[in-house]
C-alpha cells in the first residue's frame, strides 16, 4: 500500500522538486517505494491513479496505446526541466525496447540491468540456449514447433502481464512473436537482489491467472512470502545465483517458474522491479527501492529479515464497462485507484486489492474476497 515519507524535523530545510524518476507502465508501487525509501520520486506511466499523483510530483501520464511505452512521448516528458539528468528506475514495460533504456542512459544514470543485459534476458532463443548450458531446465522455444494449439504457446517477446498469451496456432507468428510449448504446473515467482554475480533472495511468491476466453494467461495476483519446502532450501537459492552470474543481473529482478512434483522449469525472468513490490515491501525488511539502488551498485546485503505473515496483491478488472465517477471513495485496502470521471473498459483493470493472512492460500482468499466486495458494489452503482 501506499506509504507517507518520515516527518521533515522543523530544523530541516524544505526540498524542491523530484531527486528521482520512476518509469513503467503504471509507477504506483515503484512510487510508493521510493517514498519509503526517502525519496521524492517523479513518475512517468499510463494512468496517473490518485495514488500516485499523491506519492509523485510530478506525475505524468502517457499516451495508453495499445497498454505500450511509446518512445516519443517518454522522451518529451522526461526532457522537462525538472526531471533533466534525475535518475530513473525502470519497471514493466521496457523489456520489448532494449533501445529506448540505451536512450534514456545517454543523458542520466538508469538503475537496472544494462540494455544489452534486458535483449539477452528477453531474447527467446538466446536465453533459452542459456539456460540449456546452465542444465535449468526450460520448455522449448521457437519460431515454431511441432504439436497443436493447445501444446504450444504464442507469447510476444518482451511482453509482461500475461494477456498477450494466448494458445498458438498452426502458422508461424508474425515478428516479435515466438512460440513456446505449454507444461503444467503452478505458478512460484523468487524476487532477488543480485549484483553482477551472485544474489541474495527477497521472497518466494505463488502467483495466478484472472483468464477470459481472449487472455487465458492474464495476470491475476501474487501472495508471498511462500515458505519454500525443505528439500528446495539448497538448490532454488544456487539455482538463482547463477543465472545472476550467467546473465550479469543487478538490482531487483524475478524468475518465474512452473512447479510440477519436485521439477522446476523456469519460464522467463523479468530484469526489473516488478508487481511482487506490494507484496514484500513491508517492514521488517528494509527499503527495496534502497536495497534494488545499492544492488544496482554491486553492493549486496548479507541477508534479509524474513517477513511475518503473508500479504496479497490481486489485480481487480471490469467483468463490463464501469464508468467511475469524482469523489468516490475507495477502500483503505485497495491501490491504483483511478483518477476519475473515468470510463473503464471491459476487460481493463480497475485497482489493486490487497488482502493478508497467515498463509498465502490465506491471503489470497481474503484478497478475493474484497475483489468480489468491490465489484458486487460496482455493479450496483452502474444500474439504472
Amino acid at each position: 500500500m501506499p506509504t507517507t515519507p518520515p516527518a521533515r524535523s522543523p530544523a530541516e530545510p524544505v526540498a524542491e522538486g523530484p531527486n528521482i524518476v520512476v518509469a513503467a507502465l503504471s509507477a504506483r508501487a515503484l512510487a510508493a517505494a521510493a517514498r519509503r525509501a526517502g525519496r521524492r520520486p517523479a513518475s512517468i506511466d499510463l494512468f496517473a491513479d490518485l495514488d500516485t499523483m499523491q506519492l509523485a510530483e510530478p506525475c505524468l501520464r502517457l499516451p495508453a496505446e495499445g497498454l505500450r511505452l511509446e518512445f516519443a512521448p517518454l522522451l518529451d516528458a522526461l526532457a522537462r526541466a525538472e526531471l533533466r539528468g534525475l535518475p530513473l528506475v525502470y519497471g514493466a514495460g521496457f523489456e520489448d525496447d532494449p533501445a529506448l533504456l540505451a536512450r534514456l542512459a545517454e543523458d542520466r544514470p538508469v538503475m537496472g540491468n544494462r540494455p544489452e543485459v534486458v535483449a539477452r534476458v528477453k531474447d527467446p532463443l538466446r536465453f533459452a540456449a542459456i539456460l540449456h548450458g546452465l542444465g535449468i531446465s526450460h520448455p522449448p522455444v521457437g519460431a515454431a514447433l511441432d504439436g497443436s494449439s493447445g501444446d504450444l504457446l504464442r507469447k510476444r517477446i518482451g511482453g509482461s502481464g500475461g494477456a498477450h498469451i494466448t494458445p498458438a496456432a498452426g502458422t508461424r507468428p508474425e515478428p516479435g512473436w515466438y512460440v513456446q510449448r505449454r507444461v503444467a504446473g503452478h505458478a512460484l515467482s523468487v524476487l532477488f537482489l543480485a549484483d553482477g554475480d551472485r544474489a541474495v533472495i527477497v521472497g518466494l511468491s505463488r502467483q495466478w491467472t484472472a483468464p477470459t476466453p481472449e487472455s487465458p494467461y492474464r495476470y491475476g495476483g501474487a501472495a508471498g512470502p511462500w515458505r519454500c519446502p525443505e528439500r528446495w532450501t539448497a538448490t532454488v537459492p544456487a539455482m538463482i545465483n547463477r543465472l545472476a552470474a550467467a546473465f550479469e543481473l543487478v538490482g531487483l529482478n524475478s524468475a518465474d517458474f512452473l512447479v510440477t512434483g519436485s521439477d522446476f522449469h523456469l519460464l522467463e525472468i523479468n530484469p526489473r522491479p516488478g508487481a511482487t513490490l506490494d507484496v514484500f515491501d513491508r517492514p521488517p525488511l528494509p527499503s527495496l527501492l534502497a536495497l534494488h539502488l545499492d544492488a544496482c551498485a554491486r553492493r549486496l546485503p548479507d541477508r534479509l529479515p524474513a517477513l511475518p505473515g503473508c500479504r496479497a496483491a490481486a489485480v481487480l478488472y471490469a467483468d463490463a464497462p464501469l464508468r467511475i465517477e469524482a469523489g468516490r471513495c475507495w477502500p483503505a485496502w485497495t491501490a491504483d485507484r483511478p483518477a476519475a470521471p473515468v470510463t473503464i473498459g471491459r476487460g481493463e483493470p480497475v485497482c489493486t486489492v490487497f488482502g493478508a493472512g497467515p498463509s498465502v492460500g490465506a491471503a489470497r482468499h481474503h484478497a478475493e474476497r474484497r475483489q468480489r466486495e468491490l465489484a458486487a458494489l460496482a455493479a450496483m452503482e452502474m444500474q439504472p
